[in-house]
This record gives C-alpha cells, sequence and structure tokens, in this order.
C-alpha cells in the first residue's frame, strides 16, 4: 500500500492549514443501488430478487457521506451465482456535479497485489517457476541480498549477506526481508543516506534496497510483489500491462483495469481526500506515474469496482469466471492457505502518519498470510468465516473473499491517511449488513 507518486508525495507534505473542508459540505446524494441475484457468467446481467434485505448497508453508506467520513463510496457484493449488492454514494468530486458510480476509476494500490499473484501462479502452473526457486535464477540482482544491521555513528548503514536465497514463496509471503518506508524506521533512514529513491517514485533503483532480516525469518510488509512483477514480466518476456491484460483482465471483461489511464478514464477518477486533525476532508491532487520505469507490481493499477468485483468473483468461483478459466481451482485453494507456517502477520506500525495510521485488520487474533492473502484464522467480528481471506490499498479500499459462506465484498474509497479509524468502522458497518442481509434469506 505504499506507491505514491514522488510529486503527489512533496505536494502532499505542503498541504497544510490552508482553508479545510468542513463536515456540512457532504451532502448524501441519491445511491445506485441493486439488490438481485445474477444467473450465468454475465458479470451484469441480474435478475430481481429481495430488494430490501440491505437496507442496513444502504442507510450505513449515506450515513458515511453525510457525516463527512467519505466524500464518495462504492461497495459491492457477490455470491456463488453472482452480484447480491451494488451501491454507489456520494461525489467523484465535491467540486464538480458527478456522482460516484461504480464505473469511476479509483487507485487501486495494494489491491494490485492480488492481481500480480494470480499473474505469478498462472506461470507457476505451467511449471515455468517454483515456489521454493531461488528468484536469482531469473533476477541476477537477487544474487546477493544484504541485510541491514543498522547504522555507524556517522549514519552510515551497516549491512551484511544474507543467510540464505530468496525463494519465490518469501516475495509472495512478505517474509523475503523486503520493506515499506510507510512502515520501516530503517528504511527512510537508508533512503536519505544513500539517496536510494523510495518504491513509490517508479524508479528502478528502488529495487537496490536491502532486506530487513534474513529471507523466512518474520513476516512483515513490503516491496516484495513489486519484485514479483518483475519475475512475471522475465519469465513472460511480456510488461505487466499487457500480460495483465491478455491473461486476467480481457478474460474477465475487466476493461477498465490497468497500469495506464485514458484521458476518458481519468474524467471518471475519484479525487482523492486527506483527513485534517479536526475531522475534514480536504482534497489532495494524485496520480500514479504515467510514466513509470516499471509497473508496480505492488500498487500500479486503477480500476472500477465493477471490473474488481469480477476479479473477486474468479477467486470465489474457484478461479474461474466469465467462461475463462484464470486458476486452477486447487491454485486458489493454495493461495488462500497458510504459507508462512509458524510466522504470524504483525500490525503495521506507521513511521509515516500523514500517509498510513497503524494497521491491525483483526486485532487480538492471530492472522496467517497465503500467497498474497491476510487469512482470519478465527470468524471475523463483522460476520466473515474462518478462513476468510482479504486485503487493501492505501486510499482505504478493502476487499474480502469468505469461502467457507461463499461470499465476496469490496468497499472504494480514496482517502489518506490509510487505515483511517471512520472508514474502517463504515467497511465493518457494510460487513455486518450484508452478512445480515444474506442471514435473511
Amino acid at each position: 500500500m505504499s506507491i505514491i507518486q514522488e510529486k503527489s508525495r512533496r505536494d502532499f507534505m505542503r498541504l497544510g492549514a490552508g482553508s479545510l473542508l468542513s463536515a456540512a459540505a457532504f451532502a448524501a446524494l441519491p445511491a445506485v443501488v441493486a439488490d438481485a441475484t445474477q444467473s450465468g457468467d454475465a458479470p451484469m446481467q441480474r435478475r430481481r430478487g429481495g430488494r430490501g434485505r440491505f437496507r442496513s448497508v444502504d442507510e450505513a453508506l449515506a450515513q458515511g457521506v453525510s457525516s463527512g467520513t467519505v466524500v464518495g463510496v462504492a461497495a459491492l457484493a457477490a455470491d456463488a451465482r453472482g452480484v447480491i449488492y451494488e451501491a454507489a454514494y456520494g461525489k467523484r468530486d465535491l467540486a464538480g456535479p458527478a456522482g460516484v458510480t461504480q464505473d469511476s476509476v479509483f487507485w487501486l494500490l495494494s489491491m494490485t497485489k492480488a492481481i500480480t499473484a494470480t499473474a505469478c501462479m498462472q506461470l507457476v502452473e505451467q511449471g515455468k517457476l517454483g515456489l521454493e526457486q531461488p528468484m536469482s535464477q531469473v533476477l541476477p540482482q537477487l544474487a546477493a541480498p544484504m541485510v541491514l544491521e543498522g547504522f555507524d555513528a556517522s549514519g552510515r548503514p551497516k549491512l551484511r549477506p544474507a543467510k540464505r536465497a530468496i525463494t519465490l514463496r518469501h516475495l509472495l509471503t512478505h517474509t523475503s526481508g523486503f520493506t515499506y518506508s510507510n512502515w520501516s524506521d530503517r528504511l527512510p533512514q537508508y533512503e536519505k543516506a544513500t539517496g536510494m529513491p523510495d518504491i513509490a517514485e517508479s524508479r528502478n533503483g528502488a529495487f537496490a534496497s536491502p532486506l530487513e532480516f534474513d529471507p523466512g525469518d518474520h513476516w512483515q510488509y513490503g516491496i516484495g510483489m513489486d519484485v514479483v512483477g518483475k519475475i512475471v514480466e522475465a519469465v513472460s518476456d511480456q510488461s505487466l500491462e499487457i500480460y495483465f491484460r491478455e491473461h486476467i483482465f480481457e478474460p474477465l471483461g475487466m476493461t477498465n483495469t490497468g497500469f495506464l489511464i485514458s484521458s476518458a478514464q481519468k474524467q471518471r477518477t475519484a479525487t482523492t481526500y486527506t483527513r485534517q486533525a479536526d475531522g475534514s476532508l480536504k482534497p489532495l491532487p494524485f496520480e500514479m506515474s504515467q510514466r513509470p520505469e516499471f509497473f508496480s507490481g505492488g500498487g500500479g493499477l486503477f480500476g472500477t469496482p465493477r471490473d474488481y468485483m469480477a476479479f473477486l468473483q474468479m477467486l470465489l468461483r474457484e478461479g474461474t469466471f466469465n467462461g475463462a478459466q484464470i486458476l486452477k481451482p486447487e491454485t486458489v485453494a493454495a493461495m488462500r492457505t497458510n504459507q508462512i507456517v509458524d510466522l504470524n502477520v504483525n500490525p503495521l506500525k506507521s513511521s509515516a502518519p500523514a500517509w498510513s495510521n497503524d494497521a491491525n485488520l483483526f486485532p487480538g487474533m492471530q492472522q496467517k498470510w497465503g500467497l498474497s492473502f491476510d487469512i482470519n484464522t478465527r470468524p471475523g467480528p463483522n460476520g466473515r468465516s474462518a478462513g476468510s481471506y482479504s486485503w487493501a490499498g492505501l486510499l482505504n479500499c478493502y476487499y474480502w473473499v469468505d469461502p467457507v459462506k461463499k461470499v465476496t465484498g469490496a468497499m472504494f474509497t480514496q482517502l489518506l491517511p490509510f487505515y483511517d479509524a471512520r472508514v474502517v468502522d463504515l467497511y465493518g458497518g457494510f460487513e455486518r449488513g450484508l452478512y445480515g442481509g444474506l442471514a435473511r434469506v
């Protein structure tokens, strides 16, 4: 969730005491709501059924806009048969008349990771990659990884060789030793001492990052999925933009998702806002780099809620959707299974409060990690089953897939810093209302 164009980062840090938008400026727009059950694989061909089951979700989302929690929000859910709920409230931008819809464009950031993992696992299925394979065999720059142990009295980094090779499993599970500067005390200091660019700048120099621990020793969120993106490109001999389009987006009908955004799509992009100290929201000019040195497999995609729900339905249906098999059922099962054994997912401790709050999707619960998903080991507080898998994007977008109750949901906003308490509460209300409505069938 740490992929922000450097110009936007500098602009953001200059945003300060200027004029603030009061919560009173927010007014709920009429919602675009569907409560339906879909037949077949056509993503948006639905038959009506059970309207009103999810009224509490409608009320929560509308209240989220009217209270100033968000400027705009879109939410969707599907079961094994198809889309059962979709709604959009609020505006794309307070300065304009357009409302949020399911075809509004959102910067997905770390919701990109699941798609990169899917591409990678397609290559594993084909025997072109192995989970235990040292990735120096694919990317020679990984042949001699160095671990950052600290800094000497003059501030120079102290490095040592890593004890073991970096495997594909390490990268997919955030156990490689690579970290993110937003949730690291050491990496920002290393960047300052060496001039190494942050991964947010979309410059290849960021891949010179040291490790913060030996591969396999810990779990810590980091840039490993960006490295996986490089691996997919090297093995497939295609850019991620082309590989994703041909092997994932076109088969699933995801026509509005990609790394490069068209002029027409840009006009439908939701504006990013930042939460101010008094709780109000202020607009932030934000855009992923459209001239990157690399396509970020860790967080570079934009897309629409409707598109992303097609991807989630593919996972829910064990790898097949819209008449296309993207992954084998056994591959999807492996991706949602604990792949870090005795290690645990650690809470994200923010080192950059402008970008992220401390974050823990399930406080007090042991969490595991699959092949790019957080796994709750006990039932969640809002309805999802033990063994459900999920993740999020830096701009407070969230999703989950429940393989037990066969339901998936996602909520989209564009708001910093990440893990905003008010948005997290809204997400919980969406989930509770969804499961409550399903129980009333």
